[in-house]
């Protein structure tokens, strides 16, 4: 590596290693092993549990161990257990779960048990308040997962998991401040599909609700999105974001004006890729929806046009030229 200065070991030095490595790999064997074997005897002591702990730390991927945990859990700790009690389990286990995140933010099995742990809070502190422990959690869930999106902006797992909080929230966070929260996300990196992916939800369900008036935050989606497109028109995010505000292409004059704006920054950018695909998906989008109403010219000049678009694509992007091709000859649909 560039900057790291080599170490040279000596013959010793490297047998010592070697000898190191080996004693681990064998600890580890050893320890897998009697997991698995007080697992395959359903054995549900404390002592296996914490045997669990210990692989774990070593493997957090081994999803056997994970689903063996939990079944020491519900098959027995939890019965021997009061509420508060549980409640101290679970919280035992989240912080597990964030110390392996850290080393290993991207591991299913990780973000599997964590998930497992919310749905298994009881009801508390008080029978006035049974969603006590539970806000308490997810409050701080979600704090956990936004620093984690600060590390890793593009982690979808985080992504998926913040959903979920925010869903089983019992004093839910406004919809509109979810919006602001993807516009920071979006505006400090265009190349967050995960942010424009959440945006795109949040929005579907304030239309649908009618929370939000849908023509005008559209006009302000396509304004995002514009500046996202001259920001940096490479990044795909970006250009499927602006197909989902699209839609089916429905509206003429929102179709028709896209192009001319795409056109103006591919004029700009004559070597942007997704500038050409696009203009050729929206005027043939045109063409298929809106045909009738343009004339024999225009009609003609715009298949041209996306003939040529297609041609072009084939050298700059030749590992999808057979894609161009069959496009062009009306071999795939568009």
């Amino acid at each position: 590596m560039h900057g790291v200065k080599r170490v040279k070991y000596s013959r010793e030095a490297l047998a010592a290693k070697k000898e190191r490595e080996l004693a681990k790999l064998k600890e580890y064997q050893s320890l897998t092993a009697e997991v698995l074997a007080r697992k395959k005897t359903r054995d549900l002591t404390h002592e296996s549990f914490d045997l669990t702990t210990k692989l774990l730390q070593v493997n957090p991927e081994f999803y056997t161990v994970w689903n063996y945990r939990r079944n020491i859990l519900t098959g027995r700790v939890f019965f021997e257990r009061t509420p508060e009690e549980i409640n101290a389990l679970l919280s035992d286990d989240l912080s597990l779960t964030t110390s392996l995140l850290k080393q290993h933010p991207k591991v299913y099995w990780i973000w599997n048990h964590r998930y497992w742990c919310l749905r298994q809070v009881p009801d508390g502190p008080t029978e006035a308040d049974p969603n006590g422990w539970r806000q308490v959690y997810w409050n701080k869930e979600l704090f956990v997962v936004e620093k984690m999106l600060d590390a890793d902006p593009r982690n979808f797992h985080a992504w998926n998991y913040r959903r979920y909080v925010l869903e089983q929230m019992p004093v839910k966070r406004s919809e509109q401040s979810e919006l602001n929260y993807t516009r920071r996300k979006i505006e400090a990196n265009f190349s967050n599909f995960s942010a424009w992916h959440q945006r795109s939800k949040v929005l579907t369900s304030m239309w649908e609700a009618g929370k939000l008036d849908k023509i005008r935050s559209l006009e302000e989606e396509f304004d995002l999105v514009k500046n996202a497109m001259y920001t940096d028109p490479n990044d795909q995010s970006v250009w499927i974001y602006h197909r989902w505000l699209i839609g089916t292409g429905e509206d003429k004059d929102v179709l028709e004006r896209e192009i001319t704006s795409i056109r103006e920054l591919f004029e700009e950018q004559p070597d942007s890729k997704w500038c050409m695909e696009s203009l050729v998906f929206y005027q043939r989008l045109l063409l298929r929806k809106h045909g009738k109403a343009l004339s024999v010219e225009i009609r003609k000049r715009m298949e041209s046009e996306c003939l040529g678009l297609l041609s072009k694509l084939q050298t700059i992007d030749p590992d999808r030229k057979q894609r161009y091709m069959d496009l062009a000859q009306g071999g795939l649909p568009v």
